[in-house]
Formats: C-alpha cells, structure tokens, sequence
C-alpha cells in the first residue's frame, strides 16, 4: 500500500521515522512520502517537505507567515493528489493537518491521526472537525481515551507513548567517552538546557536559563542543540567555560544529567522518562500568552504533571519564570527531599504509559484498517 504521513516538528519526525520502520516490518511492500525530517527520511521515507521550512512559534509569528503556510497547504494537496496514497496519516501538527484533513476527506482519502490533537488543552470544538474528517485516531496519553470515547462519544485506540520505543531504541554511549568527545568537564555534575527548538524560543529560554549558572558553580551547565538549528547559532551561549553544549544528543545529555531546565513541550516527558528532575520553563510573546491564556484550560503546561493529574514538577511560567524562582528551584531538585519525590513519582508515570511497543500497535492498526 501507499501511505503519505504528515508531520511538522522534530518530535514528529522521531515519532513519523520510528511508525515507518514498523509499517515497513508489517507491509513489505509500503510505498511512503512523507513531511517530516532527516529521521523520517533516513527510516525509508520519500521526504516532500521539511519541517524547518514550516516551524513557526507563538500566534504573531504564524500571522507574519501566512503566505507561506498558504502555500505549504496548496503544494501538500496537490502531492498528495500526485501520489494518490491509500492512506494519510497526521502527526500532530494539528493547525496544518485538520486543514488537510478535511480537503482530504472530501477527496476519498483514508484519514488516520497518530498522536491525537491536543482538543483537551485547548479549543475543544475542534472534536466536530476530528469527528467529520479523520477516519481512524490512535492516542498516546492514558486519559485521551476517556476524553474522546467517554465525553465525546468518539471511538480511539490507545497505543501508548512512542517516546518509550524511543528512548529505549537509542544507542547511549559510555559516560566518559560522552564526555570527552564533547569537551565536557569529566567529573563536574551535569545540569542538562533543554531550551526547545525553534530559534526565538531558544534565544528567550537560554537566557534566563543560563542567568542561573554562577550561583551553582559546582555543577555544569549543558545546552542540548536542537537538529532545527545549526550549531554555530549556539556559539554565542557557550563563551563561558562553565557551560558546555551538544548538538543533536539530547538523550545522551539526559542518561548522564544530574538535574535539568526543560522548556514546556514534549521535552518534559522525555526528562522523566530519563529519570532527571527538572524545572519547566515557559515564557513566551507577551500577546501570544495573553491570547493562549485565555484558550488554554488546563490546570498545567507539562506532560509530566498533566499524565499524573497533579504537581509533580514545578512549572515556572510567564511572568514566574525570573532567575531568582530559577535559582531556588534548581536548588531544591539538586539533592534532598524533593529530589527523592519527583524520582518516585516518575516511576508511577512510567507505568501509566502503557509500555513498550506504540509504533508497533499503531502500524499494525494502520495496516490492518480499511
């Protein structure tokens, strides 16, 4: 069969490369094209579109790119058209893909969603869009399913959370070889930057992130360099001899942190999973927040908090997230009785998320669908 799979961010591509292997292990004969990234290409995909050329942060910077998004959209129809796939598959993305998505229908398309919209946090009315043009949703988060099938009446499958293949996929190398190939200091604890991955997010994250690091000299601060962006944009952070910096090795950098600073996102998610304590950091275009904060309707901005229905992880936001909140936070996640409580709590949220294997579950669903 031919399938035709849409993402628009990195964590897309990670999640789009690993359900292309698995497609590809249950259809030998898939034919795949693809918006993703190098992951999703490397993993046998036939890359229409990067997803560097569609990253726009904040509702100002979505504006001031309207023509592009509108020319992303008619390109992405008439490839889709081109290649005539038997089945469309959305990741995420979901301000470009429900746009898709509802041409797609009209068209005769099977439309399938993996890794649902976030309709729970924000503009939930958009579940009349998901339930007139997406055929098939597979979910990633325990309580998606209740909120679909039990408020909205919309059958889901829930596959687990493809972060735990991931993770678990990812060769880690020796701590010392780590270390040494990335001119890190060798004994010196880690303190892991995870500034996001969009270059206005990164410069405003890095900023106050790093404010912090003289107060804790003992420790080594690590910027995570997102694969979005190129190293030498980072070369202006890492002047000072305490603050290291790693391109594209996120999941090393977190195997080996002592603690980290994690702007909001699925980053969050991915430091439990590591088992590193963390503060969440989020600041974001004052006019931006505004409009978000009166959309969004959750009690919580991470993943971690959000899967445990409870503070598990303290989130500094907007006009909270100042060096000296930073300072005082980091101090109470380094060692002692809150370190040991988000280390215990990470376990419990490790179990509700329902294992190994959701590339594998989703692609024997997609595949078996009509």
């Amino acid at each position: 069969m031919k399938y035709y799979i849409i993402a628009g961010e990195a964590s897309g591509d990670l999640h789009g490369s690993n359900l292309i292997k698995a497609i590809k292990e249950k259809d030998k004969s898939a034919q795949i094209r693809c918006w993703g990234g190098d992951l999703m290409q490397s993993a046998g995909g036939d890359l229409a579109k990067h997803y560097k050329d569609m990253a726009f942060m904040g509702f100002l910077e979505v504006l001031k790119n309207i023509p592009t998004i509108f020319k992303n959209i008619h390109f992405c129809k008439t490839d889709i058209e081109a290649f005539a796939p038997d089945k469309i598959i959305f990741i995420d993305f979901s301000g470009f893909n429900l746009r898709i998505a509802k041409w797609a229908k009209t068209k005769g398309f099977q439309t399938n969603y993996y890794i649902s919209p976030q309709i729970w946090a924000s503009r939930e009315g958009r579940i009349k869009k998901i339930k007139r043009d997406i055929d098939h949703m597979y979910v990633i988060l325990p309580f998606e399913k209740e909120f679909y099938e039990k408020k909205h009446g919309y059958p889901v499958q829930f596959v687990g959370h493809p972060l735990i293949d991931a993770i678990d996929n990812t060769p880690i190398p020796d701590e010392i070889e780590f270390r040494k190939k990335n001119h890190l200091d060798l004994e010196k604890p880690v303190v892991a930057l995870l500034p996001g991955s969009r270059k206005q997010e990164v410069q405003k994250m890095l900023a106050i992130m790093l404010s912090v690091r003289k107060n804790f000299p003992e420790y080594q601060f690590v910027i995570a360099g997102a694969p979005s962006l190129p190293d030498d944009f980072y070369a202006s952070f890492v002047e000072d001899s305490n603050v290291g910096f790693v391109s594209n090795q996120t999941y090393p950098l977190l195997r080996y942190a002592h603690a980290a600073l994690v702007t909001s996102g699925t980053a969050t998610l991915e430091t439990a999973l590591f088992h590193v304590p963390q503060v969440v950091c989020y600041k974001g275009n004052w006019i931006s927040y505004q409009i978000a904060k009166r959309i969004i309707t959750l009690d919580f901005i991470s993943l971690v908090n959000l899967i445990m229905d409870r503070e598990v992880v303290k989130e500094l936001i907007q006009n909270d997230l100042t060096s000296e909140n930073l300072k005082n936070e980091l101090s109470k996640i380094l060692e002692g009785e809150r370190r040991a409580q988000i280390l215990s709590d990470y376990k419990t949220l490790q179990n509700k998320l329902g294992g190994k294997g959701a590339s594998q579950k989703a692609a024997e669903l997609l595949v078996k669908n009509a």
